[in-house]
């Protein structure tokens, strides 16, 4: 994948995870699968979670932590913050 795909999909990801047409879950999968191509062992591995968590968090399974959250989108740039509701 090159550089500017990449960037489509993190922007992509970050305007559907804001106005909440993705979920969290559906937006780390997409990441794991999408952007670096790893399963979820190695991807787990990567983001220092276990392999459970990482699939409770890809299925909406789970009630993660800010520096869970912060762990698994760090590689991509990216952090939980607080963004303005949108209007619906």
């Amino acid at each position: 994948m090159d550089i500017l795909e990449r960037n489509r999909i993190l922007s992509e990801l970050q305007e559907q995870l804001a106005s909440g047409e993705i979920t969290i879950g559906a937006a780390v999968r997409r990441l794991r699968k999408d952007v670096t191509g790893l399963q979820q062992a190695r991807f787990a591995q990567m983001c220092k979670l276990s392999l459970r968590a990482l699939r409770q968090l890809e299925h909406d399974e789970s009630n993660p932590t800010v520096q869970t959250l912060n762990s698994v989108f760090n590689p991509f740039g990216m952090q939980v913050g607080i963004v303005p509701r949108v209007s619906r």
